[in-house]
This record gives structure tokens, sequence and C-alpha cells, in this order.
């Protein structure tokens, strides 16, 4: 490694992309700017301009820090491996996160691959996490400083060897500190406010998306208690999550929930609040991140959705891909489709996807 080793930063056009290739770069990195041009929806796109104005704004961001900038077109491979996965899993039944697929299989599976193979030494992203670097070789991923947030969950499926090539310059500072930075800096995006939408959807509703790109979501079923009685009928399985109350248009002298999704049977289940709490999620496609699962029986910490409160969980293993988790308390709104991230105390371990939950 040179003595002023190379780093590729994934530049999104946002601030925290453009702030940590600037710290970068004081902290003495050869940088280079990485932007990927992703598929989005067209009923979105037309009307915003959103990849143009992104790719703008990150290529401004890069001349104004003078490093060069590399635009990859991977719309095709976005749409394969992130949005049909997507429509897959809500036609299944579930409830994806399509960010915690996209970082391992795109954002370092495309991007970080593309890096290495043109002479970066590492690969770089604005998320707030940290990873420490041990002297047996191997890295922990650990929370962000700035607890309110922190994205380690959203990092959980990202292996030992893609940690390894990776840097997080922000995981040690607060959001407030990176708004500070670039306006110190006149970064175009300082002002920029984060996006809290899908960003191949933007501000279109996932069920208008699904409508035009999986009508066969939208088949209607009947909605049934627990106890089997038939209470009404919805409009598509994908319409629901599971934990929901609001949406379900069933007349009750207390609110009914979303207790599962019976895709085989195309039946929505609901129950009250009593009855829609769960205390043990069963998860697969397991990612243990130094390679090495929590013991059995081990009390750890689990999220079971991004910005979920930690819950404490005993852990147990049920194959070499797959595990159990038994929690203390019991949860709202385990969803299968989502991933549970583990922790021990504020390193991230790794996660899995949840199939199921009780």
């Amino acid at each position: 490694m040179s003595e002023h080793p190379h780093v590729f930063v994934a530049m999104s056009g946002g601030v925290d992309s453009a702030v940590a290739a600037a710290q970068l770069l004081a902290e003495g990195y050869h940088v280079t700017g990485i932007y990927m041009d992703t598929w989005k929806d067209p009923a979105w796109d037309s009307v915003s301009q959103a990849g143009s104005s992104a790719l703008i704004s990150a290529e401004k961001t890069a001349n104004l820090l003078g490093i060069p900038f590399v635009s990859l077109d991977i719309r095709d491979q976005f749409f394969k491996q992130v949005v049909r996965g997507f429509i897959n899993q809500y036609l299944a039944g579930q409830t994806p996160n399509p960010c915690l697929f996209c970082n391992p299989q795109v954002k370092w599976g495309i991007l970080q691959a593309y890096a290495i193979e043109h002479g970066a030494d590492y690969f770089a992203t604005g998320h707030y996490a940290r990873i420490e670097r041990l002297e047996t070789g191997l890295v922990r991923l650990l929370r962000g400083l700035d607890e309110s947030k922190d994205q380690s969950y959203v990092l959980c499926m990202l292996t030992q060897d893609q940690l390894q090539k990776s840097l997080l310059p922000l995981g040690g500072f607060t959001k407030a500190w990176v708004r500070m930075q670039a306006q110190k800096l006149d970064l175009p995006s300082a002002e920029r406010e984060d996006s809290q939408d899908l960003c191949f959807l933007g501000t279109i509703d996932y069920r208008d998306f699904l409508g035009r790109y999986a009508p066969e979501a939208f088949q209607p079923g009947e909605i049934v208690t627990l106890e089997g009685g038939v209470v009404g009928q919805h409009e598509g399985l994908a319409l629901y999550t599971v934990g929901q109350r609001k949406g379900i248009r069933v007349a009750a002298a207390e609110p009914y929930y979303v207790v599962e999704k019976d895709v085989d049977h195309n039946r929505l289940v609901i129950g009250h609040a009593t009855r829609v709490t769960r205390n043990a999620l069963t998860a697969n496609r397991a990612n243990w991140i130094a390679g090495k699962m929590p013991e059995e029986g081990e009390m750890v910490l689990a999220m079971v959705r991004y910005r979920a409160k930690p819950a404490w969980a005993c852990f147990f293993q049920v194959s070499e891909q797959e595990f159990r988790l038994e929690f203390v308390e019991q949860l709202r709104g385990i969803s299968p489709g989502q991933v549970a991230a583990v922790y021990m105390d504020e390193e991230c371990l790794g996660g899995g996807v949840i199939q199921s939950a009780g």
C-alpha cells in the first residue's frame, strides 16, 4: 500500500457522502469520487429529474474538492438485483427493506469491486457507523457515535472481506458536525435535506409502483380473525404490514392489527393488540461478520427493523444459515422479509432475514 492510500468514495449527491470525501482528503488519502446511476421509477424520475440532479450535485462536489470523478451506469443490475427482489418479496407476503440487500450486492458488490479493480486500497461511504481494526487483521462493525443517526443496522449483511476494504469516515461524528463542515466548505449539498424515501421510488407510493409492475399483488381475499372467522375483504396482501393498525377497515369494539399474511390462502389474519405481539423470531440467510455466531443461549441485543429500539434476546442456532431469537419482552411488528441485526454491546455481529415470528 502506498504512503497515501487511494480510496474511492461512493458519492450520492447528498451531504454525508460529500463530507466523507472531504474528510478523507483532510486525512491525507488520495480520493476518487464514484457515483452509481441506478434505476428509478420513470413515474417519479420524469417529474423530479432526481437522477440528473443527484449526479450534478455529486460531480460539482468532486470538482470543488479537486478529485477525480467516475459515474457508473448500473441501472440494469440494480433493477434485477434490488427492484425485482423488492417486488418478489412483496409477492411472497413479506415486507422488504431493499437497502439491506443493495449494500452487499450493489454498493459494495459492484462499486467496491470496481474500485479495487481500478487501484483503490479502500472503498468508503458516508454511513454513520464505525469499523474497528484488530491486531488479528479482522475488523468489527460498531455503532456510529451519533446514536440518532447510527446506520450499523443497514450494514449488518456486509461480509468481513467487504468491511476490511472499507472506510466509514463519519462514524465518529454527529450529523450536526457534518452539516457544519459542509457549510464551512460551501459544498453544493450543504443545505440538502436527508432523503427518507426509497432511492428508486422517491415520492411515489409503493402501492402505486406495485400496481404498475406487479398488479397480481392486488388480488382481493378474505380478512379473518385468529379464530378463523371471516370479517371482511382485503384488496391485496401487499397493502398490509404485520403490526399495522390503520387501513384494515373492520369495525370492532377495539382496534384490530395485522397478525399474519397467509399467502397460500390469500388471507389477511388480524387480531387485537394483545395478540399481535411476539416474543421470538426465526431468521435465515445468516451473515456473521467475524465468521462466528453467538454462543448457544447467549443474551444478545437485536433490532428487528431500521430505527427499532434494540431488545434483549436469547440466541439459538437452528442450522448453519438459520437462527432463532427468544426475546425477554414481547415485540410488535416482527415482519418476515425484514432483517434481524444482532449486537453485542456496541458491536454489530451480523444478522439474518426474518422468516417467521412467534
